[in-house]
């Protein structure tokens, strides 16, 4: 699999630019701190000095996991059709911010195990729900491949609607245990490291769960596996979906925020992939999940937020939407020493 003929790289010279304009306007530099470097950084992925506003677009891809049956959550399987359900009722937490943001949102059935075809979402089911990872692979090459595309298709659907800036979110209970499996033989990671309490398991339970993980890598340990055998052995249909969005959407050269643990594994698939796709990457917050920093250092990204969240759902994203429009108003708007006729530093 490759995307070689369809990358393109962001604009260093429109950054360049938004770096000098930086240095005009009516500040000391450097006083805004990362602001600068976020304004600047949409202006290359948007090729403009003065980057447009953003205009969010979030995806949620919902799946169930096979690996529930050994215990790893605390919630069973069908919370996740609950939830599905919940979404499609605008009750959930990424519905209020959607609104908030006056953003698409999109739910999309990558592979739930319960019937929610009634509901008014998305319809893409690859297959209902994954096999138990610990025993077996979470799915073949093939699903993997259809559950990338998936996810390849909502981002394009999400573009074609007019966003310039991308988001997803995730629903399935247990994909904190695939999430963090794939992290672990990604990155190279102990499971003690990574793997955490998920939805709120008690110790018994996390003990429970870093067994399962361990066992799951021992499964799959001295196999000379391909990015994408990887994930089916490990991951999850909406996980994968998840790779598939940040994939096309860097292709489309459209950046895309990095939600909390799932999504960061997700991130982590797609850049084993196509590496060029961490190019259009930013990390919105610092989930509490155990290992989620572990996770942004190697996908070699610096959380904007952290407010100690780990709902998922694509939640830090959303929140973090209103702080980059800042970024880029003030950007775009602050007068520079000229027009404002006062004195610059002086050399």
């Amino acid at each position: 699999m490759t995307f070689i003929d369809t990358f393109r790289s962001p604009d260093f010279a429109a950054y360049q630019a938004a770096r000098a304009r930086q240095a005009t306007l009516t500040k000391p530099a450097g006083s805004l701190g990362r602001l600068e470097e976020l304004a600047c950084r949409f202006a290359a992925w948007q090729g403009k000095v003065c980057p447009d506003a953003l205009r969010p677009a979030i995806t949620v891809f919902a799946g169930d996991h096979g690996v529930t049956a050994e215990g790893v959550s605390a919630y069973p399987s069908v919370v996740t059709g609950e939830m599905v359900r919940n979404f499609a009722n605008g009750g959930a937490a990424i519905c209020v911010l959607a609104q908030s943001l006056d953003a698409r949102l999109e739910v999309v059935d990558a592979g739930v195990l319960s019937d929610v075809s009634a509901l008014p979402i998305v319809h893409a089911k690859v297959r209902a729900g994954t096999g138990n990872l610990a025993r077996e692979a979470a799915m073949t090459p093939a699903q993997a491949e259809a559950a990338l595309e998936v996810g390849r298709l909502a981002a394009r659907r999400a573009l074609d609607g007019g966003a310039n800036l991308l988001i997803a979110g995730d629903m399935g209970i247990g994909n904190t245990t695939a999430s963090a499996a794939l992290i672990c033989r990604l990155a190279d990671l102990p499971p003690e490291r990574i793997v955490g309490r998920g939805t709120g398991l008690d110790e018994a339970g996390l003990d429970t769960k870093r067994q399962v993980v361990r066992t799951a890598l021992a499964r799959v340990a001295g196999r000379d596996l391909s990015a994408l055998d990887i994930l089916a052995e490990l991951g999850g249909l909406e996980i994968a979906a998840m790779a598939g969005f940040y994939l096309e959407s860097a292709a489309q050269g459209a950046p895309a925020l990095v939600d909390g643990f799932i999504s960061s594994a997700a991130a982590l698939c797609a850049l084993a992939l196509e590496p060029r796709a961490g190019d259009w990457l930013l990390a919105s917050h610092r989930s509490e999940e155990t290992g989620h920093l572990l996770a942004l250092h190697a996908l070699k990204l610096e959380p904007v937020l952290d407010l100690g969240m780990h709902l998922g759902e694509g939640s830090g994203a959303a929140l973090c939407v209103p702080l980059l429009q800042m970024a880029i108003r003030l950007h775009n708007e602050m007068a520079t020493f000229a027009e404002a006729g006062i004195t610059g530093k002086a050399e």
